[in-house]
Protein backbone atom coordinates (compact mmCIF):
# COMPACT_ATOMS: atom_id res chain seq x y z
CA UNK A 1 0.00 0.00 0.00
CA UNK A 2 1.59 3.26 -1.07
CA UNK A 3 0.52 6.43 0.65
CA UNK A 4 1.62 9.87 -0.40
CA UNK A 5 4.25 11.30 1.93
CA UNK A 6 2.78 14.57 3.16
CA UNK A 7 5.32 15.22 5.91
CA UNK A 8 7.92 17.97 5.48
CA UNK A 9 11.19 16.20 6.29
CA UNK A 10 12.66 17.52 3.02
CA UNK A 11 11.78 21.08 3.99
CA UNK A 12 13.55 20.54 7.31
CA UNK A 13 16.68 19.20 5.57
CA UNK A 14 16.60 22.03 3.01
CA UNK A 15 16.27 24.65 5.76
CA UNK A 16 19.29 23.28 7.64
CA UNK A 17 21.28 23.05 4.40
CA UNK A 18 20.39 26.66 3.52
CA UNK A 19 21.68 27.88 6.89
CA UNK A 20 24.91 25.95 6.36
CA UNK A 21 25.29 27.44 2.86
CA UNK A 22 24.94 30.89 4.47
CA UNK A 23 27.78 29.94 6.87
CA UNK A 24 25.60 30.15 9.95
CA UNK A 25 23.78 27.94 12.38
CA UNK A 26 20.02 27.48 12.13
CA UNK A 27 17.93 29.02 14.89
CA UNK A 28 15.52 26.41 16.30
CA UNK A 29 12.83 27.70 18.69
CA UNK A 30 10.75 25.65 21.12
CA UNK A 31 7.28 26.65 22.34
CA UNK A 32 4.62 24.46 23.98
CA UNK A 33 1.21 24.13 22.32
CA UNK A 34 -1.75 25.51 24.24
CA UNK A 35 0.30 28.13 26.08
CA UNK A 36 -0.83 30.60 27.19
CA UNK A 37 -3.92 29.43 25.25
CA UNK A 38 -4.25 27.41 22.04
CA UNK A 39 -4.72 30.59 19.97
CA UNK A 40 -2.02 32.43 21.89
CA UNK A 41 0.37 29.53 21.36
CA UNK A 42 -0.22 29.60 17.60
CA UNK A 43 0.45 33.36 17.56
CA UNK A 44 3.65 32.81 19.58
CA UNK A 45 4.96 30.26 17.08
CA UNK A 46 4.23 32.65 14.22
CA UNK A 47 5.94 35.49 16.11
CA UNK A 48 9.11 33.52 16.74
CA UNK A 49 9.37 32.62 13.03
CA UNK A 50 8.63 36.21 11.97
CA UNK A 51 11.40 37.32 14.34
CA UNK A 52 13.99 35.07 12.71
CA UNK A 53 13.67 31.44 13.83
CA UNK A 54 14.29 28.96 10.99
CA UNK A 55 12.62 25.94 12.57
CA UNK A 56 10.12 25.52 15.42
CA UNK A 57 9.55 22.67 17.84
CA UNK A 58 6.02 22.63 19.21
CA UNK A 59 5.90 20.94 22.59
CA UNK A 60 3.13 18.49 23.39
CA UNK A 61 2.41 19.35 27.04
CA UNK A 62 2.93 16.45 29.43
CA UNK A 63 1.99 16.06 33.09
CA UNK A 64 5.45 14.73 33.98
CA UNK A 65 7.97 16.49 31.72
CA UNK A 66 11.02 14.86 33.30
CA UNK A 67 13.55 16.39 30.90
CA UNK A 68 12.22 19.96 31.04
CA UNK A 69 13.14 22.69 33.49
CA UNK A 70 10.81 24.65 35.77
CA UNK A 71 9.91 27.31 33.18
CA UNK A 72 8.62 24.80 30.61
CA UNK A 73 6.94 22.72 33.33
CA UNK A 74 5.01 25.83 34.41
CA UNK A 75 3.88 26.51 30.83
CA UNK A 76 2.91 22.85 30.34
CA UNK A 77 0.84 23.00 33.52
CA UNK A 78 -1.01 26.10 32.27
CA UNK A 79 -1.67 24.41 28.91
CA UNK A 80 -2.93 21.20 30.54
CA UNK A 81 -5.19 23.08 32.93
CA UNK A 82 -6.54 24.89 29.87
CA UNK A 83 -7.52 21.50 28.46
CA UNK A 84 -5.01 21.26 25.58
CA UNK A 85 -5.42 18.09 23.49
CA UNK A 86 -3.41 16.40 20.73
CA UNK A 87 -5.83 17.90 18.21
CA UNK A 88 -4.74 21.36 19.45
CA UNK A 89 -1.07 20.43 19.03
CA UNK A 90 -1.73 19.32 15.45
CA UNK A 91 -3.74 22.49 14.80
CA UNK A 92 -0.80 24.56 16.10
CA UNK A 93 1.54 22.77 13.69
CA UNK A 94 -0.85 23.21 10.76
CA UNK A 95 -1.62 26.89 11.29
CA UNK A 96 1.98 27.86 12.03
CA UNK A 97 3.32 26.02 8.99
CA UNK A 98 0.61 27.34 6.66
CA UNK A 99 1.17 30.91 7.84
CA UNK A 100 4.97 30.89 7.62
CA UNK A 101 6.14 28.04 5.38
CA UNK A 102 8.70 27.12 8.05
CA UNK A 103 9.38 23.52 9.14
CA UNK A 104 7.52 22.70 12.36
CA UNK A 105 8.24 19.60 14.47
CA UNK A 106 6.50 18.21 17.53
CA UNK A 107 8.57 17.51 20.62
CA UNK A 108 6.85 14.93 22.78
CA UNK A 109 7.32 12.18 25.27
CA UNK A 110 6.41 8.76 23.93
CA UNK A 111 3.42 7.93 26.13
CA UNK A 112 0.91 10.35 24.49
CA UNK A 113 1.73 9.01 20.99
CA UNK A 114 1.51 5.41 22.19
CA UNK A 115 -1.92 6.08 23.69
CA UNK A 116 -3.17 8.06 20.69
CA UNK A 117 -2.01 5.41 18.22
CA UNK A 118 1.34 5.47 16.43
CA UNK A 119 0.00 5.21 12.88
CA UNK A 120 -2.77 7.73 13.58
CA UNK A 121 -0.38 10.28 15.08
CA UNK A 122 2.19 9.98 12.28
CA UNK A 123 -0.47 10.24 9.57
CA UNK A 124 -2.19 13.24 11.18
CA UNK A 125 1.07 15.05 11.93
CA UNK A 126 2.15 14.66 8.29
CA UNK A 127 -1.26 15.80 7.05
CA UNK A 128 -0.89 18.91 9.23
CA UNK A 129 2.35 19.75 7.40
CA UNK A 130 4.59 18.64 10.26
CA UNK A 131 8.28 18.02 9.56
CA UNK A 132 8.80 15.35 12.19
CA UNK A 133 9.02 14.44 15.84
CA UNK A 134 11.63 14.88 18.57
CA UNK A 135 11.28 11.96 20.95
CA UNK A 136 13.50 12.47 24.01
CA UNK A 137 12.43 9.39 25.96
CA UNK A 138 11.85 6.79 23.21
CA UNK A 139 14.67 4.20 23.32
CA UNK A 140 16.11 3.59 19.86
CA UNK A 141 15.73 -0.18 20.29
CA UNK A 142 11.98 0.30 20.81
CA UNK A 143 11.49 2.79 17.98
CA UNK A 144 11.01 0.55 14.91
CA UNK A 145 7.22 0.91 14.73
CA UNK A 146 7.37 4.69 15.01
CA UNK A 147 10.19 4.98 12.45
CA UNK A 148 8.29 2.81 9.98
CA UNK A 149 5.27 5.14 10.11
CA UNK A 150 7.43 8.27 10.15
CA UNK A 151 9.30 7.13 7.02
CA UNK A 152 6.04 6.19 5.31
CA UNK A 153 4.67 9.69 5.97
CA UNK A 154 7.78 11.76 5.23
CA UNK A 155 8.52 12.71 8.85
CA UNK A 156 11.88 13.13 10.57
CA UNK A 157 12.65 11.13 13.71
CA UNK A 158 14.94 13.22 15.89
CA UNK A 159 16.65 11.46 18.78
CA UNK A 160 18.40 13.13 21.70
CA UNK A 161 22.04 12.49 22.64
CA UNK A 162 23.75 13.64 25.82
CA UNK A 163 27.32 14.03 27.09
CA UNK A 164 26.82 10.79 29.02
CA UNK A 165 26.16 8.84 25.77
CA UNK A 166 29.05 6.46 25.02
CA UNK A 167 30.49 6.47 21.48
CA UNK A 168 28.95 3.11 20.56
CA UNK A 169 25.57 4.30 21.80
CA UNK A 170 25.92 7.57 19.84
CA UNK A 171 26.46 5.58 16.65
CA UNK A 172 23.34 3.48 17.31
CA UNK A 173 21.22 6.55 17.99
CA UNK A 174 22.39 8.59 15.01
CA UNK A 175 22.03 5.65 12.61
CA UNK A 176 18.35 5.37 13.55
CA UNK A 177 17.55 9.08 13.43
CA UNK A 178 16.71 11.45 10.58
CA UNK A 179 16.38 15.21 10.08
CA UNK A 180 18.96 16.21 12.66
CA UNK A 181 20.44 15.06 15.95
CA UNK A 182 19.41 16.90 19.13
CA UNK A 183 22.48 17.27 21.39
CA UNK A 184 21.27 18.03 24.91
CA UNK A 185 23.50 19.71 27.44
CA UNK A 186 23.23 22.19 30.29
CA UNK A 187 24.75 25.63 30.62
CA UNK A 188 25.54 27.09 34.01
CA UNK A 189 23.91 24.33 36.03
CA UNK A 190 26.26 21.37 36.25
CA UNK A 191 29.47 23.38 36.38
CA UNK A 192 31.12 26.56 35.21
CA UNK A 193 30.18 28.12 31.90
CA UNK A 194 33.48 27.20 30.26
CA UNK A 195 33.47 23.53 31.18
CA UNK A 196 29.84 23.07 30.15
CA UNK A 197 30.39 24.88 26.84
CA UNK A 198 33.36 22.62 26.25
CA UNK A 199 31.28 19.55 27.12
CA UNK A 200 28.66 20.48 24.50
CA UNK A 201 31.36 21.15 21.91
CA UNK A 202 32.92 17.77 22.63
CA UNK A 203 29.53 16.06 22.33
CA UNK A 204 28.99 17.67 18.91
CA UNK A 205 32.45 16.57 17.79
CA UNK A 206 31.84 12.98 18.93
CA UNK A 207 28.35 12.91 17.36
CA UNK A 208 29.68 14.14 14.01
CA UNK A 209 32.10 11.20 13.80
CA UNK A 210 29.03 8.91 13.62
CA UNK A 211 26.72 10.74 11.20
CA UNK A 212 26.28 13.17 8.33
CA UNK A 213 23.12 14.56 9.96
CA UNK A 214 23.23 18.15 11.24
CA UNK A 215 23.75 18.42 15.00
CA UNK A 216 21.65 21.01 16.85
CA UNK A 217 22.40 21.92 20.45
CA UNK A 218 19.92 22.67 23.23
CA UNK A 219 22.10 24.35 25.80
CA UNK A 220 20.14 26.78 27.92
CA UNK A 221 20.91 29.54 25.40
CA UNK A 222 19.05 32.74 26.23
CA UNK A 223 20.92 35.60 24.51
CA UNK A 224 22.76 36.50 21.31
CA UNK A 225 26.26 36.07 22.82
CA UNK A 226 25.49 32.50 23.91
CA UNK A 227 23.86 31.78 20.54
CA UNK A 228 27.03 32.97 18.80
CA UNK A 229 29.16 30.74 21.04
CA UNK A 230 27.11 27.61 20.27
CA UNK A 231 26.83 28.52 16.57
CA UNK A 232 30.63 28.34 16.50
CA UNK A 233 30.49 24.55 16.77
CA UNK A 234 26.90 23.39 16.08
CA UNK A 235 24.67 23.27 13.00
CA UNK A 236 21.69 24.59 14.93
CA UNK A 237 21.04 26.45 18.18
CA UNK A 238 17.89 25.38 20.06
CA UNK A 239 16.24 27.93 22.36
CA UNK A 240 13.15 27.17 24.43
CA UNK A 241 12.97 28.35 28.03
CA UNK A 242 14.02 31.92 27.17
CA UNK A 243 11.00 32.32 24.86
CA UNK A 244 8.62 30.62 27.28
CA UNK A 245 9.83 32.83 30.16
CA UNK A 246 9.08 35.99 28.15
CA UNK A 247 5.49 34.81 27.66
CA UNK A 248 5.16 33.81 31.32
CA UNK A 249 6.47 37.18 32.53
CA UNK A 250 4.49 39.35 30.10
CA UNK A 251 1.49 41.28 31.49
CA UNK A 252 -0.53 40.42 28.38
CA UNK A 253 -0.25 38.41 25.17
CA UNK A 254 0.62 41.29 22.75
CA UNK A 255 3.52 42.32 25.02
CA UNK A 256 4.69 38.70 25.20
CA UNK A 257 4.50 38.24 21.42
CA UNK A 258 6.51 41.43 20.84
CA UNK A 259 9.17 40.23 23.30
CA UNK A 260 9.36 36.80 21.65
CA UNK A 261 9.67 38.38 18.20
CA UNK A 262 12.44 40.70 19.43
CA UNK A 263 14.44 37.93 21.12
CA UNK A 264 14.19 35.77 17.99
CA UNK A 265 15.66 38.68 16.03
CA UNK A 266 18.59 39.06 18.45
CA UNK A 267 19.28 35.30 18.44
CA UNK A 268 19.06 35.20 14.63
CA UNK A 269 21.85 37.79 14.58
CA UNK A 270 23.80 35.71 17.09
CA UNK A 271 23.77 32.52 15.02
CA UNK A 272 25.42 34.37 12.12
CA UNK A 273 28.96 33.45 12.94
CA UNK A 274 30.88 36.33 11.36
Amino acid sequence: MSTEKTGRIQLLSDTLAKAKAEDRAALVAYLPAGFPTVEGGIEAVKAVIEGGADIVEVGLPHSDPVLDGAVIQTADDIALRGGVKIADVLRTVREAHEATGAPVLVMTYWNPIDRYGVERFATELAAAGGAGCILPDLPVQESALWREHADRNGLATVFVVAPSSKDERLATITAAGSGFVYAASLMGVTGTRESVGHEAQELVRRTRTTTELPVCVGLGVSNAAQAKEVAGFADGVIVGSAFVKLLLDAPDLPTGLAAVRALAGELAEGVRRS
